[in-house]
Formats: structure tokens, sequence, C-alpha cells
């Protein structure tokens, strides 16, 4: 029987895990995610219909998996990844969320997008090329980002005629980088693989008899996914203010972020300081006496105090964030011009959305040595860089490193509305 017909009550429900596939150009990894697709029973019969008719067409003796991600003319046309491609496909034991992300360095801010979310990174690297300097790039980013756990998955061992030989090599080449970085705090595993053939992705393959570590779908159904943290300190954004029109109620709805919230609870609302305690709680027409991270809930309070949408409620007790109206942080430029320095831009973290300005550069991350340079003014479509920002309200900021929902942000330009930044709260 096959691990993907395995009934549902022999395998436990992990939940959802959200990885993306990364690396060099042309290391495979659309072809990863057609093949994790087709092994695993997911595709519709007109799909597999599309792909037949495409290989006959084209003159292929096998399907091209890749089809199933590169969506865009430009895409099937260069043979490339341009966009980020998003699917969706499930196992018996858990459900997953697929980033297919470009390898061409100037697609680095598709890459920032699909990390921004990822509890996971598949790192393909192509068994006849080795390490690359986009293999230390997109695994550099992936840190930075906060996925802590790294699947290294050499592809195309069927060019190198499955030498174990090769995959330890490349294996070792990866290693020694690593220990020259460290400030990369990630989990790493290796496997070999060969996409186009389908050995070690879902099923095992006699010519990869000679590893004996799990399969690609095996790391990622045991992979840790992120999850609402109920230990952690409390943190809701206020992300809408109840009060019915010519009625005595005040109520404060939002999602808890982390931590746990009950009534009789001491909170403070930041930015103003303002303390009060919970009166009740609410989950839909449901009244609750305690709430955990990852619920929606309707809060009401003892005092009439002034809380906005964008206001942060904390535990009184229990770690507070800081607000305050200078951020430094860590930037990836996603916008198609450079950033103007003189021009303020809206600053949007959690609920919140406040004008910014630009006040410093203090440095830049190299792409090529991925070193921290000494910064200018001018930053660049997918550029990294930290940047000082200077709000124009105060913002009740934590470290992207605890808390990835009140510590990231993203900026707007407010004449197009489009976003032109991700970034990262550092500790501060």
């Amino acid at each position: 029987m096959k691990r993907d017909h395995l009934p549902a009550t022999v395998a436990d429900d992990l939940g959802v895990l959200r990885f993306l596939t990364c690396g060099s150009v042309d290391d495979g990894k659309s072809t990863l995610i057609g093949r994790l697709l087709f092994d695993t029973k997911t595709l519709l019969t007109d799909t597999l219909a599309n792909l037949e008719r495409n290989a006959q067409r084209r003159g292929l003796s096998a399907l091209d998996l890749s089809l199933l991600t590169d969506g865009l003319v430009a895409e099937r046309e260069q043979g490339i990844t341009i966009d980020v491609a998003y699917r969706y496909f499930a196992t018996a034991r858990r459900k997953f969320i697929i980033a297919d992300s470009p390898g061409h360095v100037q697609y680095t801010r598709n890459m920032v997008t699909a990390a921004s979310t990822a509890d996971a990174a598949v790192l393909l690297v192509d068994a006849r090329k080795g390490i690359l300097a986009q293999t230390r790039r997109h695994a550099t980013i992936a840190g930075l980002l906060g996925v802590r756990h790294l699947i290294v998955a050499v592809n195309k061992m069927d060019q190198v005629g499955f030498s174990a030989e090769r995959f330890a090599d490349i294996v070792e080449q990866f290693r020694a980088w690593l220990r020259r970085q460290p400030g990369l705090h990630v989990q790493v595993d290796f496997l070999p693989l060969s996409a186009l053939e389908g050995a070690n992705v879902v099923d095992r393959d006699q010519r990869l008899a000679w590893f004996e570590g799990p399969t690609l779908i095996e790391l990622l159904e045991r992979a840790p996914a992120h999850q609402a943290d109920t230990n952690a300190p409390l943190r809701l954004p206020v992300q809408w203010v109840c009060r019915p029109s010519q009625a005595d109620f005040r109520g404060y709805a939002g999602r808890i972020e982390s931590g746990t919230l009950a009534v009789g609870d001491e909170l403070v609302a930041f930015p103003s300081g303002r303390r009060s305690t919970v009166r009740g709680l609410a989950i839909g027409s449901f009244v609750r006496d305690r709430a955990v991270a990852g619920e929606s809930v309707l809060v009401t309070l003892a005092d009439d105090i002034d809380i906005s949408r964008g206001d942060l409620l904390a535990a009184a007790d229990d770690e507070p964030p800081v607000a305050r109206t200078g951020l430094e942080s860590t930037v990836c430029w996603l916008g198609p011009q450079p950033l103007e320095p003189r021009r303020e831009y809206l600053l949007r973290q959690a609920t919140r959305q406040t004008r910014v300005r630009i006040g410093a550069v203090p440095s830049r991350l190299d792409i090529d040595s991925l070193q921290w340079q000494a910064g200018d003014a001018r930053v660049e479509p997918n550029d990294v860089v930290r940047l000082l920002l200077g709000t124009q309200t105060p913002v009740a900021a934590d470290a992207y490193s605890r808390f990835r929902s009140t510590g990231s942000f993203i900026l707007i330009d407010p004449a197009s509305n489009d976003t032109v930044a991700a970034g990262m709260i550092d500790a501060g």
C-alpha cells in the first residue's frame, strides 16, 4: 500500500505546512512541484490531458510537469519561473501550500514574498553544478525572513548516475559554507532526488537505495509549522471598534496573534499606555471566559478609554512592546522604482497605518558576497537594506525574530497605492 493511500485513521492530521521551493535558475523547482502534485494524485483529469497534449505537440517523451506552476505566457516562452505560483495538495497526514519562487536574481523580491509566510524551504541544488551563488543567496534570504527549516534537495541525480559520492561532496560544500555564516540559524536536512523521474520525492527508488534517510514528502510531513503561540506574551491588534449607534456599548475586535486572554485580565493599550481590565469576551455570538492565540475575539473593557483601529492590546504585566517613532529595520525593496529618501511613505504594521520618512540607509546586503556593506541613499529594486524609519505616530513594535505578525510591515506609495517594500523590525 502506498503512503498516500493510507486510511485517514492510520495517519495523524498534522495541520497545514506552508513551504517554498527556491534555488538557482533551472535547478528544477517547478518540475519538483509538478512531481509532488502528480505523485500525490492531486491533478485533475483535464489537467493531465492538457499536459499529455502539450507533450505530444512538442515531441516530448514524458510530461513537462513544470507547466503546472509556470502559468504566465512569458514563463512558458522562456522556460523560467518569473512570478510566485501557489499550489495546494494534501496527503493522508497533512495539507500543504507550496510557493514556487523564481531563481533569477532580478526576481529577488518575488522570492522574499514567497518566504515571508513560509514555515520551511526546499532549496534545490543541481547535482551537476553543486552549490552556486544563488543557492547561498536564497538560503540567506530565507534565514533573514525567519524560515528556520531548510531542506537541501540535491536534484537531477539521474544526470550524475545517482552517485553517492557526488551527493556527499555537495553536502560538504553546503555545510562548509554554513559554518562561515554564524548568524544563519536554520535546521538543515539533506536528501538526493530526481524530480524528473520521481526518485525520492514521494516514493523511494532503488537507484538511491544507498540513501537511508526519509523521502521529501516524509520530511515535509514531519516539518514543524508556525503556530500561534499561546505561551508567548499577549498581542491583540485592534482591527475594528464596535460601537452601534444609539447603544451604550463599545467593544474591540481583533485576532489574538499570541498569548491568551481571559475575563479579569489587566491590559495596556498601545501606544497610549492606558490600562483597563477585561470585562467580557465573545467569539461571534458565543460568550467566552477565555480565548487563545489564533482566535478572533470581541473584547469589552471595564473602563471607557480611547482605543482606535491600529492600537495594540497587551498584558500589563507580561513583556509589553515598546511604542516608538523610530524603527530599525531590514527591508527588501519591492517597487519598480528606486526608493526616494525625501518622500513620505505609508507604513502598515499589523492593523496600524501611519506615515513614515526614511532616516538613513546604514547598510546594504551585497547580493554577491552576502556581506552587509555601508549603504547610501539609493535603494534599487530587489535590494535588501537596513533602514532607519521615522513614523508620524508611535508604533507598538516587536522584533520580527520574536513575533512575525507585529514585527513585520509593508511600505506603500501613497500616490499609486502600490506596495513598495516589505520589512522586518530589528531588536532595538
